[in-house]
């Protein structure tokens, strides 16, 4: 049986790892074997940003892709754990009574709900704001270039 609560906490957790994925499709969930090439990524643009500074322009455009990962993640536990018993027993624990106690939702789980609502926007409107800043901080160097 796949529990609500710890498929919400896999997702806001370990979900740019993929984790929730392997706990609810198994080891064969391509979403799963995914997940981490964003991650890793977004964390290779940090490290570019340690190693070369700010201005950097590969480290503004994978340093987002980190933050979109964490974001989707803590959406898809927020989508997990808001989910009626009903739906989540005939979704991931088919055969089982639609009122089985792994579908239930506790305050472990409206927990994972609220950390994920918080630091996934959070994170959302951080990798937003980062984005456009370092967009446009380049398109004024190129246009300070163009009237030179």
């Amino acid at each position: 049986m796949k529990n609500k609560t710890l498929a919400a906490w896999l997702a806001f957790l370990g979900g740019p790892l993929g984790l929730h994925c392997f706990y609810l499709r198994g080891i064969g969930s391509l979403l799963g074997w995914l997940l981490p090439i964003p991650t890793a990524l977004g964390l290779y643009g940090i490290e570019r940003v340690r190693m070369y500074g700010g201005d950097d322009g590969l480290s503004w455009v994978l340093i987002p892709m980190l933050g979109f990962t964490i974001a989707g993640c803590a959406l898809t536990a927020i989508v997990y754990g808001l989910m009626t018993p009903e739906k989540w027993n005939a979704r991931y624990n088919a055969g089982r009574p639609g009122d089985s106690a792994a579908g239930n939702t506790g305050w472990l789980t409206i927990g994972a709900v609220v950390l994920a609502l918080f630091f996934g926007s959070t994170i959302l409107m951080a990798s937003i704001a980062f984005s456009f800043q370092r967009f446009f901080e380049h398109e004024i160097e190129a246009g300070r270039k163009i009237s030179q």
